[in-house]
Order: C-alpha cells, then sequence, then structure tokens
C-alpha cells in the first residue's frame, strides 16, 4: 500500500480499491493493551536465578492468573532473560557413582558444606550451611570468621534438639566434617556420615545447588560490615527461600509448604 502511495501518487482509497482492501482495515488502530500494570509486576519479582516460570508461580500466588507464554514474551521484553553462567558438562555414564538412597521423608538425611565470603574491609569469613535433602528447606547458615569442627558439632545439636536426629548426613572431607568431634557426636547420636569422594562434588549435589543459589542470590548482591551483619542477611535470606521461593524439585512449593504437604497427607506425595 506504502509503495502504491509513494511511487504512483494514488490517494489510500485508490489504493485500497485497486488493492481490494477495505479502507476500515487499512486506516484501523490496534488498542492492545500496554500490560503496564503486569509488567511491573513482573519486573518486582524479578531476582537473580528467577527465571519467568518461577515468576508465573509467583504471579499467581498473587491472584493473577494470566498465560505463561505472555509472561515470558514481557519477561523477555523487560529484558530479563537469563544466561546460564556455567557450562554444561556432559559426564561419562561409566564414570557416575551408583544412585544414593533417596530420602523418603523429612528428617530422614541431612547435607552440609561450608561456603566463603569476605567483609566489606576484605577479611573472610566462612558460613556452615545446612539443609534437609527430602524437603529441600535451610535448616542453617552459620556465619563465623574461623569454623571448625566443634562449630559443625555445636549447630548439629541446636537442630536436633529443635528437629530430632536424622538417620544420615552428606558431607565433603573436609577435616571439619571428618575430624574426632564431629564422628563421636554421630556415634553417640547413631548418625551414618556420608562422605563425598574425593574431587566427586556432585555426590552431594544438593548442598551444592543450594550454595550456589545462597551465593547468586544473597552472597553476591550484599555488602557485609561484619560477622554479625552478615548472620542477619543470610538468616534474611533463609527464611525467603524456605518461605516464598519457588522450588521447581517441590513442584513450584516452597520448602515449608511441601513439608506441611507431606504432613497432612503422609506418603500420598511421593
Amino acid at each position: 500500500m506504502r509503495y502504491l502511495k509513494n511511487h504512483y501518487r494514488v490517494s489510500a482509497r485508490r489504493a485500497c480499491r485497486l488493492t481490494g482492501l477495505a479502507t476500515s482495515v487499512y486506516y484501523h488502530q490496534p488498542r492492545r493493551d500496554s500490560q503496564q500494570s503486569l509488567r511491573a509486576r513482573i519486573r518486582a519479582q524479578a531476582r537473580v536465578r528467577y527465571g519467568y516460570k518461577r515468576i508465573h508461580i509467583l504471579l499467581k500466588r498473587e491472584g493473577v492468573h494470566v498465560n505463561k507464554k505472555r509472561v515470558h514474551r514481557l519477561y523477555c521484553l523487560e529484558g530479563l532473560q537469563l544466561r546460564p553462567k556455567r557450562p554444561r558438562r556432559s559426564v561419562s555414564g561409566a564414570r557416575r557413582a551408583p544412585p544414593a538412597i533417596k530420602a523418603s521423608a523429612p528428617n530422614a538425611a541431612w547435607a552440609m558444606d561450608f561456603v566463603s565470603d569476605q567483609l566489606h574491609d576484605g577479611r573472610r569469613f566462612r558460613a556452615l550451611t545446612i539443609m534437609d535433602v527430602f524437603t529441600r528447606e535451610s535448616l542453617a547458615i552459620h556465619a563465623g570468621h574461623k569454623l571448625g569442627a566443634q562449630d559443625v558439632v555445636n549447630v548439629l545439636q541446636r537442630l536436633v534438639a529443635q528437629r530430632g536426629t536424622p538417620r544420615r548426613i552428606y558431607c565433603d572431607n573436609g577435616s571439619e566434617f571428618s575430624g574426632r568431634s564431629v564422628d563421636l557426636w554421630a556415634y553417640a547420636n547413631k548418625v551414618t556420615l556420608e562422605f563425598s569422594r574425593p574431587g566427586k562434588p556432585t555426590d552431594n549435589a544438593f548442598i551444592e545447588s543450594f550454595n550456589g543459589s545462597l551465593r547468586d542470590e544473597c552472597l553476591n548482591t550484599h555488602w557485609f560490615s561484619s560477622t554479625e551483619d552478615a548472620q542477619h542477611k543470610l538468616d534474611a535470606w533463609r527464611d525467603d527461600y524456605n518461605g516464598c521461593r519457588p522450588h521447581k524439585a517441590l513442584d513450584g512449593l516452597t520448602p515449608h509448604e511441601y513439608r506441611a504437604l507431606w504432613v497432612n497427607q503422609g506418603s500420598e506425595i511421593l
């Protein structure tokens, strides 16, 4: 149509008549909703490691019922699409360890590990992370400058007093976990320590994935003035992780929701 008007110098009405196009179609102006309110909600929900599927779950919680494809389109228009930072490495099936026994109930198996970061003045600190393998719930994130085996025992004793004793705990071969203090505690409480093979962090994949989320969503996004400030921010992130953050492995539920569902329905959700 534009070519006829510019090249042959004809009016829009005559160009429509020559091409058989109705003038109402030519002059129609689309009135599509700009979706500004929905785009604002998507921007408000966007965080590190939050893809459009997780944002779609959060919108449904707020009562915003919208198609997942529309969320994906607006998510991309806002420039929020994420790209994987770490390359996926293909591992030969012959090199994989035999599948470990899966936890069948909350508190059946825990996993623990250490992460490290630094304060605003460059001083290093560490954080002990412990999670429930079945519910993916973060049980504790304990920060300190120098954490040893006795600190691990103290945190475990506090958790056992609150939640009961697990049957197994997955951990690596670090001196904090393989030393005499933790070994005596495990023997006294009849807990089996499942150590990862040297150089095989995938043997404890649950806590490795959790620590990756912790680093991307908390450690890399905050400055810490002291270990007390770090502990406060870690506790706030842990509360959000357990109570608000949808988990793909839990069918979009949070760890607290999944645990409550299991308590109400028992093994029917397995």
